[in-house]
């Protein structure tokens, strides 16, 4: 009777061993510090519904969702729609987020967006240039289209023109040292940052949209693929649209891109900001 048990023992842990847990769920970032931050925080809005969870940095994180390889990929609503429907004319957060919504290929599905968590291109300009044109926004840019000459870093993209305003060839610059310097010193009057970017100095104006919107909206956005997410997991990657605003994405960022571990960052904001509250 004792060999009878061991063996079937040994048959339940055999049928066990045959049927393994589900696999992780896998969320994608690329290696820039503000995807780290995101990709951290929606890994552990998963681990919070008990999921097992794996991060990956790749080269092109929708590529991977888009083949299978990836589960959730975090980032923002305005580049999402350039890569599906580069031509969309949606500016505003609801447009595009619509817009990106229908554009999506069979088998991907975009979460909840976050209203107040954005990092679009936003332009800045000294306070003397704000004081001068007798506004801080954008439509005061408009109006003073003519003789502008405008700067960037390398590498980063940036609309051509804001409203009916076509804006000059683009000075480019090494990095956002360089490029807010030279605003500093009237070189250009203004710079094309981001309303997330944690390198904006103090003391430097960034210019508002306006209603109508002159520049598309970037909004903090979760892409995942379908029917591979429990409803406790889509109710968990939805939920940090409401607790993330750019104050605190800006914050997160910086940390990261001074060293901190992304991941502690990232817990440390959901301890404080916890989901389904």
């Amino acid at each position: 009777m004792r060999r009878l048990a061991l063996g079937w023992a040994a048959v339940l842990i055999a049928g066990c061993a045959a049927h393994p847990g589900p696999a992780p769920l896998s969320v994608g970032m690329s290696q820039d510090p503000q995807s780290q931050v995101l990709g951290h925080l929606y890994a552990s809005a998963l681990r919070g519904t008990g999921a097992a969870v794996r991060l990956e940095a790749v080269a092109d994180p929708v590529g991977g969702l888009d083949a299978g390889e990836l589960t959730v990929v975090p980032g923002f609503t305005g580049r999402f729609l350039a890569m599906f429907a580069r031509d969309s004319a949606a500016r505003s957060d609801r447009a595009v987020y619509w817009a990106l919504a229908g554009a999506l290929p069979e088998g991907l599905a975009v979460g909840d967006y976050a209203m107040t968590a954005e990092d679009k291109p936003a332009l800045a300009v000294t306070k003397a240039t704000a004081t001068a044109w007798g506004g801080t926004d954008l439509p005061a840019l408009v109006r003073h289209c003519a003789g502008l000459t405008v700067g960037g870093v390398v590498g980063v993209r940036v609309p051509k023109a804001v409203g009916r305003c076509t804006l000059p060839k683009l000075r480019e610059f090494g990095d956002d040292a360089a490029l807010f310097a030279a605003l500093q010193a009237r070189q250009i009057t203004a710079a094309w940052t981001s309303t997330a970017d944690p390198d904006v100095p103090e003391g430097t104006v960034l210019l508002t949209d306006a209603r109508p919107a002159l520049v598309r909206a970037e909004n903090v956005v979760p892409l995942y693929r379908r029917n591979e997410l429990t409803e406790a997991q889509l109710l968990a990657i939805n939920q940090v649209a409401g607790v993330l605003d750019t104050e605190a994405l800006i914050d997160m960022r910086r940390k990261v891109a001074d060293g901190a571990d992304p991941q502690a960052v990232a817990d440390a904001f959901l301890d404080e900001h916890p989901l389904g509250r």
